[in-house]
């Protein structure tokens, strides 16, 4: 049978894993934001496209699906037993965070981002320099500018999830 006293260390191993992943997510994308495609772009154009698409193959692992695809299940778990606890504040903020990731983060880069890196995978370097430096502006630039939106949307999924942790603590402590 559940009951609250089982429910809540439930409750803090959903929200301190949504923690680390959402964290380690956003981590990924802002190394992204501020080395990797900076690195990339101060790079030969060639190399710099060879690189990404090598980049774009391997980053589809093990390693990294838990870390983007399962922060809106662990929200969610973490909203619900909240909201069921009778953590309102709790349950809202681990929501809000779910949806924020879930539409900012996860769609927009299913939606955008992945479409542009297959559509990038066929290219072929081209001889001269001039013509990569084209090829990899046209992907650059654009990539960057989602990048960096879906950054901000798992930074403030993740800001959410520290007002969630702050509601379960304050609920604790009264």
């Amino acid at each position: 049978m559940i009951t609250e006293m089982n429910m809540r260390p439930l409750l803090y191993c959903t929200t301190f894993v949504s923690l680390l992943l959402t964290g380690a997510v956003f981590g990924f994308f802002y190394a992204f934001y501020c080395s990797v495609m900076w690195g990339l772009d101060a790079s030969p154009p060639d190399a710099a496209i060879a690189a990404m698409q090598g980049i774009n193959r391997e980053v589809r692992n093990a390693a990294f699906f838990p870390a983007f695809f399962l922060p809106p299940v662990f929200l969610a778990a973490g909203a619900i037993l909240s909201w069921t606890l009778k953590n309102r504040s709790g349950g809202l903020a681990f929501g809000l965070a779910a949806l924020v990731y879930l539409g900012g983060g996860l769609i927009l880069t299913m939606a955008v981002n992945v479409p542009m890196n297959e559509a990038f995978a066929l290219v072929s370097i081209p001889a001269t320099e001039a013509e990569a430096q084209v090829i990899w502006n046209a992907y650059s630039q654009p990539w960057q500018f989602w990048n960096a939106v879906r950054t901000g949307f798992s930074g403030a999924a993740l800001l959410l999830i520290g007002w969630g942790l702050l509601a379960l603590g304050q609920q604790n402590d009264g």
